[in-house]
């Protein structure tokens, strides 16, 4: 092979790498672009995707948001104590107990406080009617407890307030003597 053959073959051979090194760079560009238009179109259908799962099919009503952000409990007591006579089957003659009601929603502690007198009236009602012998256990206090609860709910649903207002009863000092 002559020299001048030898550059030729060198020269042909330098433009072929040279060409597939830009076909290879344009292979890239293109790789680069389709990767590029992937991670937007996938970016823009999570965006909508979240967008329509957070708005639903219809507006939030407000009682759903609130819902949402748990609000802090707030504790009504119900003061003074209730102080109740049994009746003298036992040693134990009268039963005194502090009371207090959860809540979380700040209006119906007012509502709460405008209707204690029918509140503390229904629940004197109902610890006047318990035996010593019925409170002496956890499951008798645990039961009055939930009796005292439906029945704070079902005096203020007397009154047009939401009975699911008031989320718990708590005795807070229990005394039988």
């Amino acid at each position: 092979m002559s020299t001048a053959d030898a550059k030729k073959s060198a020269k042909s051979k330098a433009g072929e790498e040279a060409a597939k090194a830009e076909e290879a760079k344009k292979g890239g560009s293109k790789k680069k672009l389709i990767i590029s238009i992937a991670a937007v179109v996938v970016l823009c259908g999570g965006g909508a995707g979240a967008f329509f799962m957070m708005k639903g099919g219809d507006k939030a009503k407000p009682e759903e948001v609130h819902e949402a952000v748990k609000l802090a409990a707030v504790y009504v007591p119900l003061d003074p104590p209730f102080t109740v006579n049994f009746e003298n089957v036992s040693n134990a003659r009268f039963l005194q107990i502090a009371v207090q009601m959860m809540t979380r929603d700040p209006k119906a502690v007012e509502e709460v406080k405008g209707h204690m007198p029918a509140i503390r009236n229904d629940l004197l009602l109902l610890f006047g009617q318990q035996t010593a012998a019925g409170l002496s256990s956890l499951e008798g206090k645990e039961k009055l407890r939930a009796e005292a609860l439906e029945t704070v709910r079902l005096t203020l649903g007397h009154e047009g307030i939401k009975p699911e207002t008031i989320e718990g009863l708590y005795f807070t000092t229990l005394v039988m003597q």
